[in-house]
């Protein structure tokens, strides 16, 4: 941690590894928001936390900059607990384990937390600099941004005076995005019948699938990377088509926003058909591991006998589940027809689990365009309706529209280009960011987003890059000095 704390911008790595050390799920950001209110107070800034959550810091201009409008900077306090699962770690009590690798910060087998925590980060270090010239700050730092952005769907109006926002929530430091999708959420809770089986005519497996690449549901969702709640569902359809199978229980994936990297799940066959499903398992192994080896070179598919569990689902129920499950669409649906590389909407069937008498599938669809996300997600819908399962939406949050004539978009890029004699990317993204729901509230305020490049986010792999992190900062003082 110290070695960390020696890196430049040293008040800027400094915060991020104090953060560090304050566990931070979605949902769960109370000791972030105790921590961010205390350095608040602690500078003798005008500190406060809204009724949602979300701390808002607002310091006055530097000497002679009185007169400019006040500037908010935003980012977002959660981060998203995805870890190996050899790993112990306890995200809502341990601190992120950090260490230097080049030119790169890592985490020891956990995500890192640089989304966004190296933008919170950034703002503190602006909040308690005296030699950064900068106008009327006003710092909004944001809950539950990964996992629903009730943050930014809470922040009422009226409570932020400036006119132009910097999110500081982007990934690639040669890019100001400009625009992003909106998500909508759709869930299934439901129950089944169960059946006992007679524990002697039976052997029972545990099957594994580890090891796959993983990643940000959006921002990586077309790079084709694979899906371990498709994947195993693929495993259990076939083989219960030439083995007769029967589930005792799925549990695959974990957060909606994640590409999922793991899944098990409990089986059982006839006894004396063992040696054929192994090697079943052994020749379908081979064939997923050749499709997948360029996205997901360490993908492991694991099979291990295990005791016999009392109860599997009901034949008919398995039967319409894995239909289902097959028949849901994964991945991109649509790219842009205007913007070049970018995807227009997905769906990312994020979290599959059945047991003991119930079930819960999870997806969560994006598109930046409203109705075509909502026509996708009603297709989904209608497929789980053919097998007798009642998906519902909910937790909708609104894209953010580009605005590629705003002032601001042009200052950004004049400064960029001065600075690094390259013209930046203009670019809307996949992933989701809160402007386009805080523009609700604040409809006249220019929003840009830019960052440091992160490589890996909402997945053990996060990184973020040392001399990106230093580019973003100098970015960042320049523009707060020039604004007008």
């Amino acid at each position: 941690m110290n070695n960390i704390k020696e890196l430049q911008p040293k008040t800027l790595w400094t915060n991020f590894a104090n953060l560090n050390t304050v566990p931070r799920p979605s949902k769960k950001e109370a000791k972030a928001v105790q921590f961010i209110k205390d350095f608040g107070e602690k500078l003798n800034l005008q500190t406060f936390v809204d009724d949602i959550g979300n701390v808002i810091i607002k310091k006055p201009a530097f000497k002679g900059m009185e007169k400019r409008t006040p500037i908010v900077l935003q980012a977002h306090m959660d981060m998203v607990p995805q870890k190996n699962a050899d790993v112990e770690h306890d995200f809502e009590k341990d601190g992120i384990e950090m260490y230097i690798a080049g030119d790169w910060v890592k985490a020891k087998g956990t995500t890192l937390g640089a989304d966004n925590g190296i933008g919170v980060a950034a703002a503190m270090a602006i909040l308690e600099s005296t030699d950064i010239p900068h106008p009327p700050i006003e710092a909004l730092f944001t809950v539950d941004e990964e996992t629903g952005m009730t943050g930014a769907k809470g922040l009422k109006s009226g409570l932020l005076n400036g006119n132009k926002l910097l999110n500081l929530d982007s990934e690639e430091d040669d890019e100001l995005t400009i625009g992003c999708a909106g998500g909508i959420d759709i869930i299934a809770n439901g129950t089944y019948q169960q059946q006992a089986i007679k524990q002697d005519d039976f052997k029972s497996y545990k099957i594994s699938i580890k090891g796959l690449t993983g990643g940000h549901s959006g921002i990586q969702i077309h790079l084709g990377r694979g899906n371990a709640n498709k994947l195993m569902n693929r495993i259990l359809f076939t083989a219960s088509k030439e083995h007769d199978i029967r589930i005792a229980s799925i549990d695959g994936g974990s957060l909606r926003n994640a590409i999922p990297r793991e899944s098990l799940a409990e089986i059982v066959i006839p006894k004396g058909s063992g040696d054929n499903f192994e090697k079943y398992i052994d020749d379908l192994t081979l064939i997923i591991s050749k499709e997948y080896k360029t996205t997901d070179p360490e993908l492991n598919i694991i099979l291990e006998e295990i005791d016999i569990p009392k109860n599997v689902v009901k034949n008919e129920f398995q039967e319409k589940f894995l239909y289902a499950i097959y028949a849901c669409p994964n991945g991109v649906y649509r790219m842009s027809p205007d913007m070049e590389n970018l995807t227009q909407t997905s769906n990312n069937l994020a979290r599959i689990i059945l047991n003991d008498g119930n079930y819960t599938i999870q997806n969560l669809t994006r598109g930046a365009v409203e109705t075509e996300k909502i026509d996708f997600a009603q297709s989904i819908v209608s497929t789980f309706a053919l097998a007798g399962i009642d998906m519902k939406l909910s937790s909708g949050y609104p894209g953010w529209i580009p605005k590629p004539e705003a002032p601001i978009v042009k200052f950004m890029s004049d400064i960029y280009f001065k600075m690094f004699d390259e013209k930046a990317k203009i670019a809307a993204g996949h992933g989701g960011l809160e402007c386009g729901i805080i523009g609700k509230n604040y409809p006249d305020m220019e929003m840009i987003s830019f960052g440091p490049n992160i490589t890996g986010p909402h997945s053990p792999d996060e990184k973020v890059q040392i001399s990106s992190v230093q580019k973003f900062w100098s970015y960042l003082l320049e523009v707060l000095k020039r604004i007008k």
